[in-house]
């Protein structure tokens, strides 16, 4: 009887050490906060970590390129000293020109030193039977040679142009010649030239050979000269007078130094310029083809000057 008693003692105080043993027995860890421990003054404190806050960040503001962004088919600004290229968009596209081809007719007609005070003549060959544009120079106008020239470039008359080619000596076609002459002399290996009036999408170059027109011309004191004069006026034999302004309206703002110019626009060459000018310390030749608004090449002049001016351009381009 007494080991029977023992027996159950012993088997009680087994199920008492198992139980206390148990997983059931021990309590689950409390939850807690995620907390971000904090220093101030010697002491530790204690409190959540808030949520961060990000702005919103307006991509169209951001210039990833550190370059202008021009609007222009093709573009290229290069310093007129050393022949450094600043800035190039499509400079060896080949493309029609329009009116700047009037730069080459100035340059091959005074390079045959003509008589700038002769008389010359509006006839029914200089009218446009191409793209008909209009002019005040009507057929039987007579002005100075030295006239027709300044009209031609500071206004871009088509019918001067034509009657200077006309004028010169051989005639049209030897002054057609005489302008691709001159192209192949100057290097213009992209450029042809089929009238003096840039009237046909014949007439083609690229950017970089426009540079090397341009730079030519700027050795003219007579291109550098009319291609700037904001307006003139001319009176005919017949005692009529006739006001003319500059095509690039740029001639006439006091923020621009602009040493030579001249636009150009037909449908096939959208509308084009090329200028030399003197921005802060620095000379510069900039070339605008195929600008399709009315005002996109001026408006893409203007964001090359600003981009000039905040020196950013002196960081390499390529």
């Amino acid at each position: 009887m007494l080991m029977l008693r023992m027996l159950y003692s012993l088997l009680c105080g087994l199920s008492v050490v198992a139980l206390l043993a148990s997983p059931l027995s021990q309590a689950a860890p409390a939850k807690h906060k995620r907390v971000q421990v904090q220093y101030t003054s010697g002491r530790m404190a204690k409190k959540p970590v808030p949520a961060r806050k990000f702005r919103p960040v307006k991509r169209e503001s951001i210039d990833f390129s550190g370059t202008p962004d021009l609007k222009s088919a093709a573009a290229l600004v290069v310093d007129f000293t050393d022949g450094h290229t600043i800035y190039r968009k499509n400079p060896q596209t080949v493309t029609p020109i329009a009116s700047i081809t009037k730069l080459m007719t100035a340059m091959v007609t005074l390079d045959a030193d003509p008589q700038l005070d002769e008389a010359i003549r509006i006839d029914t060959t200089d009218l446009d039977m191409l793209k008909h544009t209009s002019s005040r120079l009507s057929v039987g106008t007579t002005l100075p040679r030295r006239e027709m020239l300044r009209l031609a470039l500071m206004s871009s008359e088509n019918r001067a142009a034509s009657a200077l080619a006309r004028a010169y000596p051989g005639g049209r076609e030897a002054f057609i010649s005489a302008m691709n002459h001159k192209a192949d002399s100057l290097e213009m290996s992209s450029t042809q030239f089929f009238d003096s009036t840039g009237l046909t999408s014949k007439n083609v170059s690229t950017a970089e050979d426009l540079v090397k027109m341009v730079k030519a011309a700027y050795q003219y004191p007579l291109i550098r000269q009319f291609t700037t004069t904001s307006a003139h006026e001319v009176e005919t034999a017949t005692g009529r007078s006739l006001q003319f302004r500059n095509s690039n309206g740029l001639v006439r703002s006091s923020s621009w130094e602009i040493g030579l110019s001249k636009t150009g626009y037909i449908s096939e060459a959208g509308r084009c310029l090329v200028m030399q000018a003197k921005i802060g310390a620095h000379e510069v030749v900039i070339v605008l083809l195929d600008s399709l608004g009315r005002y996109t090449r001026t408006a893409d002049a203007n964001r090359i000057k600003k981009w000039l001016e905040s020196g950013a351009w002196r960081k390499p381009y390529a």
